[in-house]
């Protein structure tokens, strides 16, 4: 697996000489690794025909085989290039974790078409933007009601040419599929009452083939394989652009760091939603290419989630600090037995130090930091699963990785061992731009170096600290809130004059928005009137946690609303 590169870090003509991540490098793990691409579906045809019998997915109790994967993936690539899906065409996946997210996500690959993540809790003007911007022509989803009627509301206002409808109580075993269909039918759309009911396909017609499919010439440095929407430092959603090489290599890189697993056997805890960049690396990408068990898990609950821990017996766990944190502090977690984890790994969010000793010492388990970014398939950095770690640090550069610490004023300047800068990333997984975006990649980059708006420092011994994150940006259980579209969707309400936005502590996803508004002369609104207003406008997680309202709100001296004084005045209460 390991010949010549596709895509070389190279030396860089650094001041501080030798990189300093070197001198105390894991045991075992060469950072000098020259890593071969390959196309990303090829992972799972391999796992398919090497671990045919093994378990893929665990849904609800029902499991599928690895080399039944294979074969529903081979049948929904063939039935979406009957439907017109070829290289290059653009493909959404409107679902939660399930085994259907798996089945076409590898489908789509196949055709040599490009996945377009779309998460599911945006509203249909969140998902609009996506789909017009992406160019994206097919969807699929499940005949749930929550997710169909914003496939159909999609399909009406005419930027989608099909979707595909896949039936969720086919994925459940048989007893659960029969209560399913006669407790929960509330739950079920109607599909036959669709506006556009000529441009729906169901799952049944996609499938019925032989998978026998045409298979394209796919070139893994610059063929796209996913397009993984992102706000980068900005907030206006962009298209990172992840090749086949960019996301394969990262398997490579993440499948060298963890020294512990063994090459059979290991269950992998799918927690984090698989359209998040996360855990489409480490659950997804990762555990098919090793052949592993995925439990996958749909919604977040923590009593569902414990319960399912002591059933299922995982040893992989990627998570949130969130996540962590509720079943640390959840009342029956001393009686779970959580001693078959031996690979935890948080990212999304600065981990607190309390949060990783309480879990660490409440599982058994080393808890470790990674960071990176969409725009870097993501995994940069992580901390050492075995060995020294760096106590609140996001760790040292994964093998053929290069973090520079660069002038956050003069990008092309390198800053000494110790000294604040702007994070950048050189390396293999690094994507090579924002879809249709020239200004924004142009942005995006010093020199070969990704810059990650990320404010920290490196340590003598080569370990990144991270000192603060964009000023703006809201980071609310790893997920990436911006002020701005926050503060666009209040303006539309009559009543409000004036509006600031920004994040506040939260002890449950680190950090939520809080709005401060003025109202105009003579007009009146309550913080319900303004959360219903937004219901439409922006997901859940946007939503203010708090609403206040103000006579005056901060300006500088030009006039211009500030941040400042409001965070200030937070931290003092």
């Amino acid at each position: 697996m390991k010949k010549a590169s596709v895509r070389k870090s190279g030396k860089s003509k650094s001041s501080i000489g030798e990189y300093a991540w070197l001198k105390h490098y894991p045991p075992g793990i060469e950072w000098r690794t020259e890593f071969k691409s390959e196309p990303l579906a090829n992972i799972l045809e391999r796992s398919a025909e090497k671990f045919s019998d093994r378990v893929c997915t665990y849904f609800f109790g029902k499991t599928i085989s690895y080399s039944e994967i294979g074969r529903l993936a081979n049948r929904a690539a063939k039935g979406l290039q009957a439907l017109g899906v070829g290289k290059g065409t653009r493909v959404g996946l409107l679902l939660p974790n399930c085994p259907a997210f798996v089945v076409y996500y590898f489908g789509i690959l196949k055709t040599g078409a490009t996945v377009v993540n779309c998460n599911p809790l945006y509203t249909v003007e969140e998902l609009d933007h996506q789909i017009k911007d992406s160019e994206t022509e097919f969807l699929v989803t499940l005949d749930l009601a929550a997710l169909f009627e914003k496939a159909d509301a999609l399909l009406e206002r005419g930027n989608l040419k099909t979707v595909v409808i896949c039936p969720f109580a086919d994925m459940l075993p048989p007893l659960k599929s029969i209560l399913f269909r006669l407790l929960k039918s509330k739950l079920l759309a109607d599909t036959e009452n669709s506006g556009k009911p000529d441009r729906i396909v169901f799952e049944r017609s996609v499938l019925d083939n032989d998978g026998a499919y045409a298979r394209p010439e796919i070139t893994p440095e610059t063929d796209i394989a996913v397009l993984q929407y992102t706000g980068g430092t900005t907030g206006t959603p962009k298209g990172a652009m992840l090749t086949h090489a960019n996301l394969t290599i990262n398997i490579q890189q993440v499948d060298a760091w963890a020294t512990n697993l063994d090459k059979e056997g290991e269950i992998i805890l799918g927690v984090l939603p698989l359209f998040h960049i996360f855990a489409m690396t480490t659950v997804l990408n990762f555990g098919v290419a090793r052949g592993f068990k995925m439990v996958l898990v749909p919604k977040f609950d923590i009593d569902d989630v414990l319960k399912l821990i002591g059933k299922t017996r995982p040893t992989i766990f990627p998570g949130v600090p969130t996540i962590y944190n509720a079943i640390l502090h959840h009342p029956k977690a001393k009686s779970i037995d959580l001693s078959s984890l031996k690979f935890c790994i948080s990212g999304g969010a600065a981990l607190p130090a309390e949060v990783k000793r309480g879990f660490e010492a409440l599982s058994g388990c080393s808890l470790v930091e990674g960071y990176g970014l969409s725009e870097t398939s993501p995994v940069a950095t992580c901390n050492p699963v075995e060995g020294a770690l760096g106590e609140g640090s996001i760790g040292i550069p994964l093998p053929a990785t290069i973090i520079s610490i660069r002038s956050a004023e003069k990008p092309e300047e390198e800053m000494p061992l110790g000294e604040n800068g702007e994070i950048c990333i050189a390396g293999p997984q690094v994507m090579p731009g924002y879809w249709k975006n020239p200004a924004e990649t142009k942005d995006a980059f010093t020199g070969k170096f990704f810059r990650t708006g990320d404010i920290g420092y490196m340590d003598e011994e080569g370990y990144i600290y991270i000192v603060d994150r964009i000023k703006d940006m809201i980071n609310a259980s790893g997920f990436k809130i911006y002020p701005r579209r926050i503060e666009e969707a209040i303006y539309e309400y009559e009543a409000v004059e004036e509006v600031t936005v920004i994040g506040v502590a939260d002890e449950y996803r680190g950090e939520a928005p809080a709005a401060y508004i003025k109202l105009r002369e003579g007009h009146s609104a309550t913080a319900e009137d303004i959360r219903s207003f937004l219901e439409q406008k922006i997901s859940k997680i946007e939503m203010p946690r708090d609403i206040e309202f103000r006579d005056e709100l901060p300006k500088t001296m030009i006039g211009k609303l500030s941040k400042k004084e409001l965070r200030e005045e937070r931290e003092t209460d």
